[in-house]
């Protein structure tokens, strides 16, 4: 990982065994890989072993544009974290933590080259947040 990594982070009132499931089940990606209403994540995939393959599809819900995040898998601590890589090479490590009543989850990514750091920032912490307002919820 480079020294520019962002790092997120929200914290999720459920033990990190249903944090787990329902940020690495297809089913479950589904519901929450969206930073705001307007857009939605309407397939996923998910072989969750190294060299696997994660791929999640994105969309405006106005149809006006979307985009596919393919990754693959480098390192997988099951129930805990892991890495992959995405297509255009940057690194992403996702980390849970097992707190008092509930489950820590840090993100870091390298960010690309072509939005601003904080628009990227914002938009991963917008997924983050609904994810665990989603799981929060079960």
């Amino acid at each position: 990982m480079k020294d520019n990594a962002i790092h997120i982070e929200a914290w999720v009132a459920k033990d990190p065994s249903t944090v787990w499931d329902c940020y690495t089940s297809p089913e479950h990606i589904t519901q929450w890989n969206f930073a705001s209403d307007d857009w939605c994540c309407p397939s996923a995939s998910n072989n969750l072993a190294v060299g696997g393959k994660y791929q999640a599809r994105m969309e405006a819900k106005d149809g006006s544009f979307g985009f596919d995040l393919i990754a693959t898998y480098s390192q997988i601590d099951h129930g805990k974290g892991y890495s992959f890589q995405m297509e255009d090479g940057r690194e992403v490590t996702v980390e849970l933590s097992d707190q008092k009543e509930g489950t820590l989850v840090t993100v870091m990514f390298e960010p690309e080259a072509e939005n601003p750091i904080e628009m990227q920032q914002q938009g991963w912490q917008g997924i983050l947040d609904n994810f665990k307002k989603y799981c929060d919820s079960l």
